[in-house]
């Protein structure tokens, strides 16, 4: 694994140990089998020091319960000690699958209910943990990262409040915008990319994609989106474009002005793949539009990737899509909630984030830089010159 040369030269912070809610628990499942793997194969010099007790352990997780009252009011309890650990809290704000009883009614749990289910499990450590780092996948209320108007400011009130009750770092991947961090200037705070395993992701399943400016391009779907998309086709070496989005800002319709117009900036996509690259799928219907004004311009195979598939509409506009020939792919990460039934579409890819997750963690245990891990840039090349090694020898990709 990366970075095992330096973590073998250093001693862990403190015991390690993984705390996932209910609405993370399959990730960090996944996670904890990896850290697992490499620290039982892991042969370091120091191991026989007492800043290595319970370095190898069949589990890293901890789990913690947060029972309800009938009134909806709830607690956190942590059955074992948890002094002198590093802690690592993950916590799945988005997940809405998950459900609890109110004076004998049934609520599904929302991103307010995992918040508070978030500090419930710090308060329970009551300060006893030597260092905790918050894991929020979907960073909690980063749509409203910026004040417009006489309006609340929730993601920066949020960030303070955790540092506040003690947390040192907080990890969150493609934040909807990083600045958001100005909040809390003097705490650890990263957004991690998953480029790396978006590539992964389709060239594993898609193993005819020619990497060229003449057959490829990526596409921002408006204006926000531009630097992942600028990222991306520099690391794969083609062309980008996006859209310009035109709204009637004398109207208001669903909280929103609604669009005029798509004005694209960019080469001729006509024969092209094309990959429209964002942070997050909501109802879907801006990543249709974008998809659907490509197709007028003659492009291709159209996928569409995100970091987080939310699909707050449900799956049958895309399932339109698919069957209309304007969607080839969906692509998102399991960094979010995945109902069973985006999982059974053939059209869909799944992007693994636990390997990732894994080697941050290990990595932070270590007090080691994760500078090269939040830059994918090498590996992104390496891997793409073996893919196209293999379509040069005719081999399957794997």
């Amino acid at each position: 694994m990366p970075n095992d040369e330096r973590i073998l030269e250093t001693m862990p912070q403190g015991i390690l140990g993984l705390v996932p809610t209910e609405s993370c628990s399959e990730l960090a499942e996944k996670v904890d089998l990896y850290l697992k793997e490499w620290r039982e194969n892991r042969e370091h010099k120091h191991h026989n020091e007492s800043a290595f007790q319970n370095y190898y352990k069949d589990s890293y997780i901890i789990k913690p319960y947060t029972p309800r009252f009938g009134s909806g009011e709830a607690k956190c309890v942590i059955k074992q000690s948890v002094r002198g650990y590093d802690l690592y809290i993950m916590v799945d704000v988005t997940n809405y699958s998950l459900t609890y009883s109110l004076c004998g009614q049934t609520n599904h749990m929302s991103p307010d209910d995992h918040y508070q289910d978030l500090k419930r499990i710090i308060a329970a450590a009551g300060g006893k943990a030597r260092r905790i780092t918050v894991i929020l996948p979907f960073l909690y209320e980063s749509r409203q990262h910026r004040r417009s108007g006489r309006e609340s400011l929730d993601c920066a009130l949020a960030l303070q409040e955790l540092q506040q009750l003690g947390v040192d770092n907080i990890i969150t991947f493609d934040a909807h915008d990083p600045r958001v961090q100005n909040a809390i200037p003097l705490g650890g705070f990263e957004s991690v990319m998953p480029t790396y395993q978006f590539v992964k992701g389709i060239f594993k399943n898609v193993p005819d994609i020619q990497i060229d400016k003449d057959h490829l391009m990526i596409i921002s779907p408006d204006e926000g989106a531009t630097k992942r998309a600028i990222y991306l086709a520099n690391v794969l070496g083609v062309d980008m474009g996006m859209f310009y989005k035109r709204r009637d800002y004398s109207v208001i319709i669903d909280g929103r002005n609604p669009i005029v117009a798509h004005e694209f900036l960019g080469d001729s996509v006509e024969g092209k793949d094309v990959m429209i690259i964002d942070d997050m799928i909501s109802s879907g219907e801006s990543m249709i539009d974008t998809a659907r004004e490509l197709k007028k311009r003659k492009a291709r195979r159209i996928f569409v990737i995100a970091t987080f598939g939310l699909f707050t509409n449900g799956l049958e506009s895309f399932d339109r899509a698919v069957e209309e020939g304007l969607i080839y792919k969906v692509v998102t990460t399991n960094l979010c909630y995945q109902t069973p039934e985006l999982l059974s579409r053939s059209y869909y890819i799944s992007c693994d984030m636990s390997k990732y997750i894994a080697y941050i963690v290990d990595t932070l245990n270590h007090d080691t830089s994760i500078s090269d891990l939040l830059n994918p840039y090498e590996r992104i090349k390496r891997y793409v010159q073996r893919y196209k090694k293999m379509q040069e020898d005719n081999k399957i990709f794997e």
